[in-house]
This record gives C-alpha cells, structure tokens and sequence, in this order.
C-alpha cells in the first residue's frame, strides 16, 4: 500500500498484520479520492475506524489542513504512528485511540467541524449505522459535510433517510461500496 497522490506520494505505507483490519486498496483508494479530489485541499478530514491511517494521510497528502484518525486496535494505533511520521504528516494528525461511537461523542462540542467523515467500520455488524445515529445528534458535521461510508456491496442504507441524511452518491466495486451521504 502506498500514498498515491501529494506531498507524501509513492511512499509505501506499513500495513496492519491482522484479521481484524481490511486496507483499502490503492485502487479503490484511488477511485475515492479521484471523486473527492476537489474537496480535499484545506479540508478538515475524520477518519473512523483508521486502520493503517491510510486513508487520512492520503488526505493529508493531498492538502487537507488536518486530520482526526480514530482506532482502538493497539497494533493498528502503532501503524498509524508510524505512518504519519515516516510521511512528515504527523504535526498535522491528532490520533485518538478510542471506540469510533465514543469519539463522535467526545469530539462532540469540541469546536470541531469536519468537512469529510470517512469510515470502514468492521463489515455486518451494523457499526456505521450506530455512528451515523451518533452523528445525526452531533455538531461535528453540518449540512456541507461529505459522510463516507466504506461497507459491503449488500449494506442496506435504507434507515439514513430517518436519521436526518441523504445518500446522493453510491460506488460499487465487486465486493463492497462507498456511500456518499449529506445531513439535510
């Protein structure tokens, strides 16, 4: 894996060894960020569920002002370090090794406003819907805030319409998606 575009571009990012993360590809990467390009630079960008940090430091890379990436597995909190350090990003990271849903509520009337909300959340077990509740009450977004969920291509968005969102945009790839959402 590695930083396709920007400042940090080509370098090889460190991985997580283990079941419990799924990196991004850097095709799929690719593909996303090629749709989100022109709301990256100066972007405010949340990362939940970082993994490897990869992709916020693309984010980064790209010229979003700052990022808040979101883990709570310990060795994916040390790829992270590493990552943003051997990037030189890190002065522009805060890393919060927390539960995603308990720093939505922490970061909630923080001050904090985010541009773009990204999450991969472990697939089927429903977690993108409990932060998107967890959202909907919070101050960390508002109605120009881009939410993306990375998910498995059958995860069913049909509650978001309930909770105050709108899903305008869906990528499908062979096995799994990228939902596009806005508060309204």
């Amino acid at each position: 894996m590695r930083v396709i575009a920007g400042t940090a571009r080509s370098l090889k990012l460190e991985t997580v060894d283990s079941m419990d993360t799924r990196p991004t590809t850097d095709r799929i990467k690719e593909t996303l960020f090629n749709m989100i390009n022109s709301e990256i630079p100066d972007c405010s960008f949340l990362d939940l569920f970082s993994g490897s940090g990869a992709i916020a430091i693309e984010a980064l890379s790209r010229g979003a002002k700052m990022a808040v990436l979101v883990e709570q597995n310990r060795q994916a909190l040390g790829c992270i370090d590493k990552n943003l350090r051997f990037t030189h990003l890190d002065n522009k990271a805060t890393v919060i090794a927390n539960d995603a849903v308990a720093a939505v509520d922490r970061l909630n009337g923080s001050g904090n406003r985010f541009d773009i909300v990204f999450m991969d959340p472990p697939y089927g077990k429903l977690l993108e819907q409990k932060i998107l509740e967890h959202l909907s009450k919070s101050d960390i977004i508002d109605k120009d805030t881009t939410i993306i969920v990375e998910s498995d291509i059958n995860t069913d968005f049909d509650y978001a319409d309930n909770l105050g969102f709108e899903v305008y945009k869906v990528k499908k790839y062979k096995t799994n998606k990228h939902t596009f959402l806005y508060r309204r």
